[in-house]
């Protein structure tokens, strides 16, 4: 699996969780696969969650209609579309795919994408066909961009103790936004709040030391950089968010070639 421009997360975890409860009874191939999944995947921060769940349990079956269950009971762009104040206009980047899914429950809310990499074009396309108020933003013009916004949306692919993997050009777009005082939320889903062990694991395997920090797919960005966190309990400041509640699995560190 790769996520490809408008593959959204959720949606690759689920069909992960899906094909990985077949080995129900043969938890050494389970972990096998999910150590395989996680050497290709690092970057999915729901993948380390979901793999360390049906790693730790006994019933992997069950726990994976569980997982399947939490995923797509994800309240995040609920308390998304509830949360942003009243005719917001919010600058994204990347493919944010909770907040794509919360920002359409909002009439009143513009939309502002930075275009980098290309994605921000399939952006664009899925929130008009929502009849929402958009436009595609040129990514050297993140300064103007920020300025013309009230409010700087991130949206985390994994999220550690004190930083978050995100879309390139998310850091530029909330360093901005916090010289300015414009607020920065960072959104967070089911599963993709993760103890430090699992985080520095994907900081190691997302960082490759054969390219220039310039042409990394992702970047690394410090909840320094955040105002608000929106997760399934709402909106929180950053401390105070409670320590991850997934399990822990030393097997799955151990990458396969």
């Amino acid at each position: 699996m790769a996520r490809a421009s408008g593959a959204d997360a959720n949606l690759l975890v689920q069909e992960a969780t899906s094909a990985l409860s077949f080995f129900d009874r043969e938890p050494h191939a389970m972990v096998t696969a999910c150590r395989r999944l996680l050497t290709r995947q690092p970057a999915v921060g729901a993948l380390w969650w979901m793999s360390a769940r049906l790693a730790t349990t006994g019933d992997a079956r069950s726990e994976a209609r569980q997982i399947l269950e939490d995923l797509r009971e994800d309240r995040t762009p609920r308390e998304l579309a509830a949360a942003l104040p009243d005719g917001a206009r919010v600058l994204l980047s990347g493919w944010p795919d909770l907040t794509v899914a919360a920002l359409p429950r909002r009439g009143d809310v513009s939309v502002l994408v930075l275009d980098v990499e290309g994605q921000g074009h399939s952006v664009v396309r899925r929130l008009e066909r929502a009849d929402m108020i958009v436009e595609d933003v040129d990514a050297a013009h993140v300064a103007g961009a920020v300025e013309e916004s009230s409010l700087v949306i991130v949206e985390a692919g994994a999220l550690g103790p004190a930083a978050a993997l995100v879309d390139v050009g998310s850091v530029a777009g909330a360093a901005i936004a916090k010289a300015t005082g414009t607020p920065v939320w960072l959104v967070a889903g089911v599963g993709r709040q993760l103890p430090e062990m699992y985080w520095q694991a994907i900081v190691e395997r997302t960082a490759d030391p054969d390219l220039p920090a310039f042409l990394a797919p992702f970047e690394i960005m410090s909840l320094g950089l955040v105002d608000r966190v929106v997760t399934t309990e709402g909106l929180m400041l950053p401390d105070e968010l409670a320590p991850s509640d997934c399990p822990l699995a030393q097997e799955l560190l151990r990458e396969l070639s």
